[in-house]
């Protein structure tokens, strides 16, 4: 089974993998952060490396959800493959930060390799306000980080509350912008009351 986890930067995807790993036994895939060569290029220059970054966050995903679908465990994903084209590119794309020519490129590429593929058993998007974003990203300090903008974290969220709006597959909305799953154990337990009813049909 296939279960991603969406949401801003900042929102908690990570963490809430991280436990929710644990808790249930899921095989965690994370965003491949540290490894990846475009970052903090992107965010020095984000005009110059934008179509760079996408199409390796593109290649990544699609490589991620074909392992996905070979294998016989339980994967809980950060981030899916669809974010990056509903949210990140054409974000990139409107602020003038990725030409028209790029973009086009990028949704035929994306268009092909999402007809190959289905969307996860169950997608969890983390809802979660500018403020906690920011307050969030300056707790972590990574450094590659500390040039984004409270403008594009809420063209981000707007982006983000559109593409939910209209999601057809199995969703489940948490509002995390007053819950800390590290330290209020109650907090987890919601969180994991309101997975355990989702998933009880996909067992």
């Amino acid at each position: 089974m296939h279960i991603g986890v969406a949401g801003n930067i900042g929102a908690g995807k990570t963490t809430l993998i991280t436990l929710l790993s644990k808790q249930y036994g899921w095989e965690a895939h994370f965003e491949d952060v540290d490894d990846n060569p475009y970052l903090n290029d992107f965010y020095e220059d984000m005009k110059r490396w934008s179509f760079n970054l996408q199409i390796y966050f593109l290649h990544s995903r699609f490589k991620r959800v074909v392992e996905i679908r070979d294998s016989k465990e339980t994967i809980i994903q950060d981030r899916t493959i669809y974010e990056d084209a509903h949210i990140f590119a054409p974000n990139l794309h409107a602020m003038g930060l990725m030409t028209t020519r790029d973009f086009e490129n990028y949704k035929q590429l994306f268009n092909l390799m999402t007809s190959l593929i289905n969307p996860p058993d169950l997608l969890i998007y983390l809802r979660a306000s500018v403020p906690t974003l920011v307050n969030r990203i300056q707790k972590r300090g990574r450094e590659y980080e500390a040039t984004i903008s409270i403008d594009y974290l809420a063209r981000l969220n707007e982006r983000y509350e559109a593409w939910i709006s209209g999601y057809k597959s199995k969703l489940l909305i948490l509002d995390v912008n007053d819950r800390n799953f590290v330290e209020n154990p109650a907090d987890l337990n919601f969180v994991m009351d309101k997975i355990g009813s989702q998933l009880h049909g996909l067992f």
